[in-house]
């Protein structure tokens, strides 16, 4: 199946009560992970960048080009849209030419009126070229590419002006962190997401920072109006706890590993890999998102 935008696939999961996932990717191999366990699930999916994560990989361009490739290679037949996560202003332009297929501007940093502003600018060019949009508004806690937010709760006004701006699906804090969640953190703000979504009926939310929030909140969050999830932290554990303990178990000698062999990266980097794969399959599970490709 070629790329899609995100817009459709969003959009059913608000109507139909389930949420899809945004996984963010780090490299080929994380990618072929999450279209696997997108292809296995038969799950709508959003292969996200974030803006380091982009760099990182070679730039916006090698970025989209890989997952593409990817797509196209491995005869993936779900649909895939290429997102990327918490852009800036002229980073969505850059996706935006790059040929990404879902953006989401993050202007909540700036003041109210020019987060507003740039957003729509970004849904009209983007709009034009059939990709969708999502947007934030308040902020999100804990750190993003140096976006930080204290978690507060995103003000229902400012969602409701955000949303008047065209764009397809609307990032808010509702008590949300991004990484990995303190023990003192005190759960989702159901109410508030509640408040947010009468307010904006029927419009997709997306909730940030999904790895470490209970699966009973998310669900609820869910049954509430949310319809993406993003989903970064949990994979990158899941890789490095797998990596970790294969690195033990050779050393340990356990497993009967062939030690002439440990150089090979594929050897190497496969269980940490696997593991992605399995947290992704998990969170679509969790997010009720199999079989609705």
């Amino acid at each position: 199946m070629p790329l899609v935008s995100a817009e459709k696939f969003v959009k059913a999961a608000r109507e139909n009560g389930y949420a899809v996932g945004g996984f963010n990717t780090n490299n080929l191999e994380w990618t072929q992970a999450i279209l696997r366990a997108a292809e296995s699930k038969k799950a709508p999916v959003l292969i996200q960048t974030s803006m380091g994560a982009a760099k990182y990989m070679g730039g916006y361009k090698v970025a989209r080009n890989l997952i593409a490739n990817l797509v196209e290679s491995m005869n993936i037949t779900v649909p895939v849209a290429i997102h990327l996560d918490h852009g800036h202003y002229e980073d969505s332009l850059e996706c935006i030419e790059a040929g990404y297929t879902s953006i989401m501007f993050d202007g909540s940093h700036l003041p109210v009126e020019e987060n507003l502003a740039k957003a729509r600018e970004v849904v009209e060019l983007a709009h034009s070229k059939g990709i969708s949009v999502e947007a934030e508004v308040g902020t999100i806690g804990g750190e993003e590419d140096g976006i930080v937010g204290k978690g507060e709760l995103a003000p229902i006004e400012d969602a409701i002006a955000m949303v008047e701006t065209g764009i397809d699906f609307l990032a808010a804090g509702i008590g949300n962190i991004h990484g990995p969640y303190p023990e003192n953190w005190e759960g989702l703000d159901l109410d508030h997401l509640k408040k947010l979504t009468e307010a904006v009926p029927g419009f997709p939310i997306v909730l940030h920072g999904g790895s470490g929030i209970p699966d009973e909140q998310i669900q609820e969050a869910i049954r509430l109006g949310v319809a993406k999830v993003n989903v970064n932290t949990e994979g990158q554990i899941a890789f490095a706890n797998a990596t970790r303990e294969f690195s033990r178990a050779y050393d340990a000698d356990e497993a009967g590993y062939d030690k002439k062999k440990l150089f090979d990266p594929r050897k190497f980097l496969a269980p940490g890999i696997k593991a992605v794969q399995d947290a992704v399959e998990d969170r679509i599970d969790v997010f009720g998102s199999a079989n609705k490709a």
